[in-house]
This record gives structure tokens, C-alpha cells and sequence, in this order.
């Protein structure tokens, strides 16, 4: 073959794989737009709002003492804490870790909560609720929730939690209930695997405590999971919200309060230096309430797509009280069994 072919030949191979590189960014961004349009959908209310029925997970503490977690106290609305408790703002955080809202929140907002966290900015109050074990059956709500609280005795809660997220699996399946792979994903974690953390999961030292949590949130009044709250102010409220909007309330708040950013280098509690990842925040998460596909109760369909437990369809995307589906983000707690309707229904006020 000549020199001249070979050219020829070489520069035909660099166009080609040019081109395929070309058409794999592509699709690479094309996948990119499909997740984020499904984050859009999810946070359009921050809070969350379409709701699970709840028979309430189940809840069977007893009257006895409730074991604590470090770093958490003892309350009619027990929380785990992350973050300097000085922080001039705090996030109140209602979730359920088998909860798919749950889930795109988390995803969406983490990296600007982190960053205010380790800024010194916000300290985040976490709820833990077990309201699709009452709804879809099964125990992954409260056993992931002990496992985290396991967590935040090694320190490793933050840490522990976003692993949960982000290997939580599809809705229907109660896969959170296995201990075993509980105790895989605490190897994610740098220095949480081991015997302590293994006792505690298997003997579900913390379950107690996750169901009075859950008794919080069923006597709360909200209806939704996640249900967000800034400095007590519900961010279902808000049109819009992105992860560079709450990071700007949260510096605005502590502006107002004169505090300096209060960094000072510390890390939050629950947390430990050089473990972990913090993801930034996109600028483009939120959107108006109601969007997404999801459930609805009553007679008849209504756009969107979804499933009912009545016999209609309507949109939204999560689940909630009453006889049929409801439309909305996320999951709630109340009486009745299968999910209410209404697009982008508010989360009440606290």
C-alpha cells in the first residue's frame, strides 16, 4: 500500500471516530436533559406533596425509653442533626428513604446543602419517616432509617444517607429490608463498615427512635414526603426554587442576622473530615408545582399519566390519602388506604 493510502486510510479512521465521538456526546447529553426534565418534575415543590396513604409504616414503639443516637436528643419530633448548631439557618427535612421523591430531592439539592452545611451557613434537621413500609408493605423504611442512625454514632451520617439515595432501589421493591445489603453499602463509607455497625443494624438498636420519628410526621400535619422547611418557612411554597436559590436564602438569612458566615472550619456534626463527596447544585432544578406523571383518586381520568386505585387516572408524581391516587411530588402520611388527587397540592403550612 502506498504512503498516499495510508494517509487516506488514516485520515477516514480520525473522521470516524471523530463522528462517533460526536454522536456519543450527543447521546450523552440527551440522557443528561431526560434526568434533569425528571428532577424538574420531581422538586417542582421542594416539600413534596402527592402522598402515600398511611397506615403509617407501622409504627410499634412502645412507651419504654427510646435509645439515642449520638449527637441527637430526645423529643416529641426526634431529628439527626448535620451541621454547626450555630448555623444561622436551619433546614428541617421530612424523608423516607424508600421514597423515590425523596430520592430526586436529595439528588437535586445536595450539593448546595452541603455546601451551606460546611460553610457553616445551615444546620439540617433529619426526620426519618417509614410511611411506604405502611403503604406498599414491607420494612425497608425503618431498617435503612436504623441503619443510618448506626451511622450517625460512627459519625458518618451524611455520608451513610446520601449512599442510601443513591442505591435506593425501584419503589416496589423492599430491598432496604435486607440487612446484609444494609451493611454492604455502609463499605461505601469510608470507616463506618465493621462489627459495631453490623450489631447495630442487626439488632435494629434505633428502630424506636425512627417510629416515634414517624409519629412526629403522622401528627405533623404535612402530608408529603420530602416536605423541606427553611428556617420554618415550607419551600412548597416557592415557584421555581433551584439549588442556587436556596444557597441565595440561606446567605441572605444570615446577612439579616449579622453572622458572618460563621465558618470556622469546623466540620458539621455527623460528618468527618476527608470522607464523603460534595456535589454542586445545579441551576436549573424546580419548576412549577404539578408537573410529572403519578397518581390520582377518583372517578374518571384526568391528564397526565399515572395509576389509581379508583377508577381514574391524573397527574402528578407521588402518592397520598383517601381511596385512589394523588397527584403531586412525593409521599404522605393520613388515614385510608391508596392516594389522593389534586395536581401540585400544598403541603400545609407549620
Amino acid at each position: 500500500m502506498s504512503q498516499n493510502n495510508q494517509d487516506k486510510k488514516n485520515s477516514a479512521r480520525e473522521r470516524l471516530q471523530a463522528q462517533r465521538a460526536k454522536e456519543k456526546a450527543r447521546e450523552r447529553r440527551g440522557r443528561q436533559l431526560k434526568v434533569a426534565g425528571a428532577v424538574v418534575a420531581v422538586l417542582a415543590v421542594a416539600g413534596g406533596v402527592g402522598v402515600w396513604a398511611a397506615s403509617s409504616g407501622g409504627d410499634e414503639s412502645g412507651s419504654g425509653k427510646v435509645a439515642l443516637p449520638k449527637g441527637t436528643q430526645d423529643s416529641d419530633k426526634p431529628a439527626v442533626p448535620v451541621g454547626k448548631k450555630e448555623a444561622p439557618s436551619t433546614l428541617t427535612v421530612w424523608e423516607d428513604f424508600r421514597c423515590p421523591a425523596c430520592a430526586q430531592f436529595e439528588k437535586g439539592f445536595r450539593g448546595a446543602i452541603h455546601e451551606m452545611e460546611d460553610a457553616g451557613l445551615l444546620k439540617t434537621d433529619y426526620h426519618l419517616a417509614t410511611i411506604i413500609d405502611g403503604s406498599m408493605q414491607g420494612k425497608g423504611s425503618v431498617t435503612a432509617a436504623n441503619a443510618a442512625l448506626c451511622a450517625q454514632d460512627a459519625g458518618r451520617f451524611r455520608e451513610y444517607h446520601d449512599v442510601l439515595y443513591e442505591n435506593q432501589p425501584p419503589e416496589q421493591q423492599d430491598r432496604f429490608a435486607d440487612k446484609k445489603y444494609l451493611k454492604q453499602l455502609a463499605k461505601k463509607v469510608d470507616g463506618l463498615a465493621g462489627d459495631t455497625f453490623d450489631q447495630c443494624v442487626d439488632k435494629g438498636t434505633y428502630t424506636d427512635f425512627v417510629y416515634k420519628s414517624n409519629s412526629a410526621f403522622t401528627n405533623s400535619g404535612y402530608r408529603g414526603t420530602p416536605t423541606v422547611l427553611l428556617n420554618g418557612k415550607n419551600l412548597a411554597d416557592e415557584k421555581n426554587l433551584t439549588p442556587d436559590g436556596l444557597k441565595q436564602k440561606v446567605r441572605d438569612a444570615a446577612k439579616d442576622k449579622k453572622a458572618g458566615g460563621g465558618a470556622s472550619g469546623d466540620k458539621p456534626s455527623g460528618v468527618k473530615a476527608g470522607s464523603g463527596k460534595t456535589e454542586t447544585g445545579g441551576g436549573t432544578v424546580g419548576a412549577s408545582a404539578g408537573s410529572g406523571t403519578g397518581h390520582s383518586a377518583g372517578a374518571g381520568a384526568s391528564a397526565g399519566a399515572g395509576h389509581s386505585a379508583g377508577t381514574g387516572q391524573g397527574a402528578g408524581t407521588g402518592h397520598g390519602t383517601g381511596a385512589g391516587h394523588s397527584a403531586g411530588q412525593g409521599h404522605s402520611a393520613g388515614s385510608g388506604a391508596g392516594h389522593t388527587g389534586g395536581s401540585g397540592e400544598r403541603v400545609p403550612a407549620p
